[in-house]
C-alpha cells in the first residue's frame, strides 16, 4: 500500500470517526474469514458498518479527533475492526452480544467511544448493552415530569366527584 493510499484511508476514517458519536473497536485477529463474513452480514442486516483496519491507521485517525482518545491507544494491538453504529450507542454492543449467543465467542471488544466516554475491555460489553439512547432518556424525563401533574389532576377529578356526591346526598336529606 502506498503512502498516498494510506493517507486517503486515514482521511476517510477520520471523517467517519468525527461524524459519529460512537464507535466500537473489536479484536479481529483470531477470527476466521468465514467468521468475519458472518459477523459482517449480521452487522449489515442491522444497519451497522464493520470494517477491519490496520492499527497504525486507526491511531492516526484517532489523533485527528478533538476528543481525548488516548485511552484507546493501548488496545490497538493485533488486527482491529471498527463498528460504526448509526442509530443508538448500544446497538453495536447488542450486535456483539447476539453474535456470541449464536455460539461465536469472537470478536472481543477492545474498546468503545460513546458520546465522549471511553470504555476499555471486553468486560464492559454488558454495561454497554444497557446504555440508553438520547431519545430514550428524553422520553423518561418527560414521563417523570408529567407524572406529578397527572397525579394532581387525577386527585382533583376524583375529589370533585366525591364532593358533588356528598353535596347531593346532603341536599336530598333536607
Amino acid at each position: 500500500m502506498t503512502r498516498e493510499e494510506k493517507e486517503i484511508i486515514v482521511q476517510d476514517l477520520s471523517e467517519k470517526l468525527a461524524n459519529t458519536a460512537y464507535f466500537y473497536i473489536t479484536d479481529a485477529s483470531t477470527m476466521s474469514v468465514a467468521g468475519i463474513n458472518a459477523f459482517r452480514r449480521l452487522a449489515f442486516d442491522r444497519g451497522i458498518e464493520y470494517k477491519v483496519y490496520k492499527n497504525s491507521l486507526i491511531k492516526k485517525a484517532l489523533d485527528t479527533l478533538e476528543a481525548d482518545t488516548s485511552a484507546l491507544d493501548d488496545v490497538l494491538k493485533g488486527a482491529s475492526g471498527i463498528l460504526f453504529g448509526k442509530e443508538t450507542g448500544n446497538a453495536p454492543a447488542k450486535l456483539l452480544q447476539d453474535f456470541r449467543k449464536k455460539g461465536n465467542p469472537l470478536p472481543l471488544l477492545k474498546g468503545a467511544y460513546i458520546d465522549a466516554g471511553i470504555y476499555v475491555g471486553d468486560e464492559q460489553l454488558e454495561t454497554l448493552t444497557k446504555i440508553k439512547s438520547r431519545e430514550e432518556l428524553i422520553g423518561e424525563i418527560i414521563g417523570l415530569l408529567q407524572s406529578p401533574a397527572k397525579n394532581v389532576v387525577s386527585a382533583l377529578q376524583s375529589s370533585g366527584g366525591k364532593l358533588a356526591g356528598i353535596l347531593k346526598t346532603l341536599s336530598e336529606k333536607e
